[in-house]
């Protein structure tokens, strides 16, 4: 069965520059991963769950932000690892200091019993379109792609 997820694309205008809001997974598994690593706020949907619905309560979960702008559906965009990825672009700004993750917990280091909490998200940026087109992963590219067409080819 394809899992499916659904996450909101935040951005603003800076300076007359778009700038997006981009997540970085916590968990020593991307520790050490920078470039395409980074993500929308983004979740699994619950079965029969509203693709919008979810979006915003993992928008809440890893940021602690909550929704305010009206949020334009994308088109879906399937990730390498078959999960099909639902996003909602909205205009809304966010101050970094009021980024509150949510949590996750995973046996570290693999079969050692050991188990440890992490941040779903270790930091939060915003930025620039073409810094995010090298950080974002390789699959949720196209989604700048779109937020760059909505907006009139001009960010």
């Amino acid at each position: 069965m394809v899992k499916v997820s659904a996450g909101i694309l935040l951005y603003r205008r800076v300076a007359g520059r778009v700038e997006v809001l981009l997540g970085h997974p916590g968990g020593p598994l991307w520790a050490r991963k920078d470039e395409q690593a980074w993500s929308i706020p983004k979740g699994e949907c619950d079965p029969d769950e509203p693709p919008l619905l979810a979006a915003r309560r993992e928008l809440t979960e890893e940021t602690g932000a909550v929704l305010e702008g009206e949020p334009v559906a994308l088109v879906p965009v399937k990730q390498p690892s078959g999960k099909i990825v639902h996003a909602f672009a909205v205009e809304q700004d966010f101050d970094l200091a009021r980024f509150h993750p949510g949590t996750f917990t995973m046996e570290w280091p693999p079969r050692s019993g050991k188990v440890r909490e992490y941040p779903e998200l270790d930091r939060v940026a915003w930025m620039g379109l073409e810094e995010a087109r090298v950080k974002i992963q390789r699959g949720q590219g196209p989604l700048l792609d779109q937020l760059t067409e909505r907006l009139g080819g001009s960010a």
